[in-house]
This record gives structure tokens, sequence and C-alpha cells, in this order.
């Protein structure tokens, strides 16, 4: 006979809520909203016909029931996590899982995997690539390359470079018939939106007091490579980034309309992992190849901010 079980979700949410003794505190253990947690809370009452909580002033309360509820429940957890954890160590030695933006891994990354190699030819590199950050609590993924600034305690933060972004176009465009000669000119272009990251585009429109363009309302992509590409067709005006677009400027592929306006992004590049993984074999040697390789491109170091770096509370 099949044993009855609450739903496992809603018994997930009563572990945090009973942890924390706080709804705030398990909605954000879980990433979820805090009427998402009262849902779940609630689900679990209906279903077992008790009340779990007492709703207070100040907040929750576990009741008689839900003192004598937790404990089972966080043994059950505690039992399942260390059983997983077992099982995960006994996956393929020298594999180390990197997640990063397609841009970076296309312009920058997968050229110099070869040497990797050929240096560590006994560590295996599992790359992904996404437009979302990390959820090492949820992910499986040992190092992830972003955009942003240090905020997580419990994560190892290794600073790359910083980029400046500007705009960039096709030859064909920039001599076209319409006029491109100052970033108000814009208004009068296709733009081209890489729509993960399009803060880019308002924060060189800001910087450079251009009001009266609207980036989200041209053509939409959703990685920088794609723009480029694209760009370089005549079919818009896109935004460069250093080191990436380089290689286009230098072939004359694409062209900097308003040279002498370039800024920095909103945000740096860092390597983050688990704190608690920051030494482990694998992880340590891709840390130190990879920080090695942006130490000796001179395209980053020339953009290189080099903040400290500090987790915000």
């Amino acid at each position: 006979m099949r044993k009855r079980l609450p739903p496992l979700n809603a018994l997930r949410t009563f572990e945090a809520a009973a942890k924390h003794c706080s709804f705030k505190g398990a909605a954000d253990e879980l990433c979820v909203s805090h009427s998402a947690v009262s849902h779940q809370i609630k689900k679990l009452e209906q279903y077992l016909g008790v009340e779990l909580f007492v709703r207070v002033a100040r907040g929750v309360e576990l009741s008689k029931a839900g003192r004598d509820y937790y404990p089972t429940i966080r043994a059950a957890f505690d039992r399942i996590s260390d059983g997983t954890e077992l099982i995960l160590s006994f996956k393929a030695p020298g594999i180390v899982t990197v997640q990063v933006y397609s841009t970076f891994a296309i312009r920058w990354l997968i050229p110099r995997m070869p040497e990797f190699q050929a240096r560590f030819p006994k560590v295996m590199v599992r790359l992904h690539t996404s437009q979302s950050d990390v959820n090492f609590e949820h992910e499986d993924v040992d190092l992830c390359v972003l955009i942003g600034a240090p905020s997580h305690t419990d994560l190892h933060y290794d600073y790359l470079f910083s980029s400046r972004i500007f705009p960039v176009c096709s030859p064909a465009l920039l001599n076209g018939g319409i006029r491109l000669e100052q970033p108000q000119d814009l208004a009068h272009h296709t733009i081209i939106q890489v729509y993960p990251s399009e803060q880019d585009w308002w924060v060189w429109l800001e910087e450079n007091h251009v009001h009266d363009v609207n980036p989200n309302s041209g053509l939409q992509f959703d990685s920088y490579d794609l723009a480029w590409n694209t760009a370089a067709q005549g079919l818009g005006v896109a935004l460069g980034m250093e080191p990436f677009i380089n290689r286009d400027l230098e072939s004359g592929m694409l062209v900097e309309p308003f040279s002498g306006q370039r800024v920095f992004t909103h945000g740096d590049w860092y390597l983050a992992c688990l704190s608690e993984k920051a030494d482990s074999k694998e992880i340590s040697t891709f840390r130190d190849w990879l920080l090695q390789e942006v130490h000796q491109d001179k395209t980053m170091s020339q953009s290189r901010q080099s903040p400290e770096v500090k987790i915000k509370e």
C-alpha cells in the first residue's frame, strides 16, 4: 500500500518557515514571495487538518502541532540532503562546470580552451551558457562569470575586468544617407537592443545626455554576438562592449561613430563560486588559469578598474 505523503513543496516551505519561525525568512531562503509561503502553509494545514502556526502580532509562532511535527520533517530533509551529498560525491572526478554568458564564451573563452586542455588534460570543463546568473544552491554549477557586484556572503568573488560600452555600426550605414555624426542622430536610426542587458543602452544614453532615443523600439536579440553580426549587415546601430568587439573594429567590419564617448557599464565582471568549494582542486585550477589569462589580455587590462571586492550587507 502506497504511503500517504503531504505535498512535498508544502513540506519544504513548512521546514523553512519553522526553522526561521518567520514566513519572511522562509520566503528569502526559498526565493519566493511571502504570499507563496502563506499559501503553501495553508495548503499543508488543510491537508493535515491542524493549525501549524499561530499568528501573533510580531509574526508567527509554531503551534503545539507544529512543534511536534517540525523535528520529524527536519530530520527527513536532513536525511535527503545527506543522501544527495553521498550520491554527488560519486560523480566523476576532474569535471568543473562553468557557466558564462554566450558572448564571453564565443568571443573570448572558447578560443583559449585548447590551451587550457593542453596544460590540464585531467580537468574536463563542462561549459554552460546562459544570460541569467547562477543560483548555486539549486544548480549544478561550480563557477560562474557574471556582471554586477559581490552580493552574497556565501560566495567567493574574483574581480576580472570592467567593460566600456559604445555604439557601433557598419561602415555602409555610417556613410549612408542618414546622418550619424552625434549621439542625438541615433533617433533617426534603428537601435539594436540586447534585451537581457537592456540597461546598457540606457546607461550610455544617459551618460551622453541623449533623451529622445528609445533603445527598446528597434531590433532585439538575446546576445551581444547576434547584435554585432546584425549591425555588420547594416541593419542598425548596436552597442559595442570591450573587449569582445575589438576584432570587429580592427577588421573594419564595424566602426565606432562617436569616438571618445565610451562609458563603463553599471557593474564589473567577476568569477564566482561557493566559498566552501573555492579551494577544491579542479575549481582552483580553472580559477587560477582564467585569472592569469585575463591578466595577460591587454585589451582587458586597459579597461581594468581593479575595484576592491566587498560584499554588500
